[in-house]
């Protein structure tokens, strides 16, 4: 069994990328890939602790990128944190993404909302406060009685305090983390809100930018929709991959491994993908 979706504290999960990789040793996972949101800086913290407990690592990434229709997440895995085109672009996407939360503040606080950057800096522990900390933080003050409803009544796509990010192409992202000598893999391609037959024709336009898979096996599909992917992928000659998508307590009810219980990707799954590098 491997994990090839989680995040840490480094982005809008809430643990350690050390206890990432030991929540996997526990789970029973072989491999476990870190992917936190257009940051690597988890990655090398994350791979010693592999190392100290046996664990197969896979270093990765999710990138968001411009959709207009739903929402586009790409993974990026095998991605070195030295250097690179990617590696390059982060660091003007992971400015943008401190204006962006500078901007989100100023709407909370000119709206009359007790929050103060302080408390968002503390509960995100370092430079990677992302929409879920401001979730965390108006729950903890009583403003919302969920993270969840932090989100559907105030942060997010569409309601009253959602600020735009600075976003890549799905073109752009893929042909970056190929030129850096990575593999790009789509991520819960049901959140594009695409037909069957759409996203078939839109997967075939994607692999012709060098797209290496999709996330098939997602923890929150139904085996019906993980089956229907596997099929696409398939008929495409690209790698059916998946994961958790684990972010702790941030997105409740999924375990490293075994998502919400039923998760099972295979080994044979990073084989595959190994193969795509040589």
């Amino acid at each position: 069994m491997i994990d090839l979706h989680t995040h840490s504290r480094f982005s809008d999960g809430s643990d350690s990328p050390q206890r990432i990789i030991e929540l996997a040793n526990e789970a029973g996972c072989s491999y476990v890939a870190l992917t936190d949101h257009d940051r690597l800086d988890g990655i090398e913290s994350a791979r010693k602790r592999a190392e100290e407990l046996g664990v197969g690592f896979v270093s990765g990434i999710e990138i968001s990128c411009v959709y207009e229709t739903g929402t586009f997440h790409l993974l990026a895995y095998f991605l070195d944190p030295a250097s690179g085109p990617l590696q390059d672009r982060l660091f003007v996407i992971q400015h943008a993404r401190t204006e962006r939360n500078k901007a989100l503040a100023a709407k909370l606080r000119d709206a009359g909302f007790p929050i103060t950057w302080d408390e968002l800096m503390e509960e995100a522990g370092g430079p990677n406060l992302g929409r879920p900390h401001f979730a965390a933080v108006m729950m903890k003050k009583g403003l919302v009685s969920s993270i969840q409803e932090a989100f559907d009544s105030f942060l997010a796509k569409g309601r009253q305090f959602y600020v735009p990010k600075v976003l890549l192409t799905p073109r752009e992202a893929i042909e970056l983390v190929v030129a850096s000598g990575a593999l790009p893999v789509l991520a819960h391609p049901l959140s594009l809100d695409l037909h069957a037959n759409e996203l078939l024709t839109y997967l075939a336009e994607l692999k012709e930018y060098g797209l290496a898979g999709m996330e098939s096996h997602y923890a929150r599909y139904n085996a019906n929709q993980r089956s229907l992917l596997v099929e696409m992928t398939g008929s495409l000659s690209l790698v059916a991959t998946g994961g958790s998508d684990y972010h702790g307590i941030y997105k409740t009810g999924l375990q490293i491994g075994t998502g919400e219980g039923d998760l099972e990707v295979p080994d044979s799954v990073l084989d595959e993908l190994k193969n795509r590098l040589n």
